[in-house]
């Protein structure tokens, strides 16, 4: 099974008869999706967590004239803001799921828009946290305001660890416009669910960044991938 990184919060999963593709906001620098992910042959799903224009790209929904077979699975506020029509695609509210004999896509909350996405494939559990965050920005908020953004994410986080209990992938944001506590959110994370390996997500060109975040991965059993540009390929699982 394979892991390439698109951009910002896009990600495909490559694996023997399926690609997953998530949060496609626009291509690699190499047009990775274009010239390889959408010609691999087998079962494509195509999954947005949200509306957000950084998240969805209304480019995907023309992809179906190419490879009919595709399968849409969105969060519900994409309908509800009237990004895509009801024909379009499978909606999933929290807690909503989708199942089928190749993956069982479950969805859970977020601080921000939309859901996030837990992933049964081929015997691994994988998440995509969408904007499911602590989104604290200390540096700039009041007390009251870093409260309420720690307890919402206490609650969507507690959610999620009270019925998974280990991941064997993760991508999670670690976006330094945070400011000095910009890994927080996923130091919180990785202390909360057994997480095997990490990618980060949302840190647009600050690879640096995101890649500082592998030392306390490290201390809590975790590898965090480092990525040093866009359509990159990692080897997640192997035989």
């Amino acid at each position: 099974m394979k892991l390439t990184y698109i951009y910002h919060s896009g990600y495909a999963i490559e694996a023997e008869g399926f690609t997953i593709i998530i949060d496609y906001y626009k291509d690699s620098h190499n047009k990775v999706v274009r010239n390889n992910i959408l010609k691999k042959k087998g079962q494509l799903y195509v999954l947005s967590t949200h509306s957000h224009h950084d998240h969805f790209n209304k480019e995907i929904l023309g992809w179906k004239k190419e490879y009919p077979d595709i399968i849409y699975i969105f969060s519900k506020d994409i309908l509800r803001n009237k990004k895509a029509k009801d024909s379009d695609a499978i909606y999933l509210d929290k807690s909503d799921f989708y199942q089928d004999e190749t993956l069982f896509i479950q969805a859970y909350g977020s601080t921000d828009l939309g859901v996030s996405f837990l992933i049964k494939a081929e015997g691994k559990v994988i998440f995509h946290a969408g904007d499911l965050n602590n989104w604290h920005w200390n540096e700039e908020s009041t007390e009251d305001e870093i409260k309420e953004a720690e307890d919402f994410y206490q609650e969507e986080l507690g959610s999620l660890a009270a019925n998974v209990k280990h991941l064997d992938l993760a991508m999670f944001p670690i976006d330094p416009r945070l400011g000095k506590d910009y890994m927080k959110g996923a130091e919180q994370f990785v202390d909360a669910i057994q997480t095997d390996i990490l990618a980060p997500m949302h840190f647009d060109e600050a690879y640096g960044k995101a890649a500082a975040f592998a030392g306390y991965a490290l201390s809590k059993g975790c590898k965090c991938i480092c990525w040093k540009h866009t359509g990159e390929s990692y080897l997640i699982f192997q035989e």
